[in-house]
């Protein structure tokens, strides 16, 4: 799924990168990567989607970040859970491309 995303994103204009689960992607954050927009989901390895956003939102660079969470799950409790951890957006799987880029241009400044 992070290889159709990151093909879709890409051939979109978008710079990707991508983490295998959220404790990687926690650890380029502490490394210094600063991204504009973070795409998760909630089921991942390591350090789920709700650990990873709440860790995400403990950093300066990510602090204010746009965080969408991208994911099957679709119940309000697991959606309000989520805001509560501080996510921006959600999107549940399978997206359109045209659905996927939609929320994000909402998300991201322009230019």
């Amino acid at each position: 799924m992070l290889m159709s995303i990151s093909r879709i994103l890409q051939k979109a204009g978008f710079a990707v990168e991508g983490a295998a689960n959220g404790q990687l992607a926690i650890d380029k954050i502490k490394g210094g990567y600063k991204p504009a927009l973070i795409l998760t989901d909630l089921n991942m390895p390591v350090l789920d989607g709700f650990g990873f956003i709440k860790q995400a939102r403990q950093h300066a660079a990510t602090r204010f970040t746009p965080i969408v969470v991208l994911t099957t799950e679709a119940t309000m409790q697991k959606k309000d859970a989520a805001r509560a951890a501080g996510a921006s957006g959600w999107l549940t799987k399978p997206t359109e491309p045209q659905d996927l880029l939609a929320t994000l241009k909402q998300l991201l400044p322009p230019g």
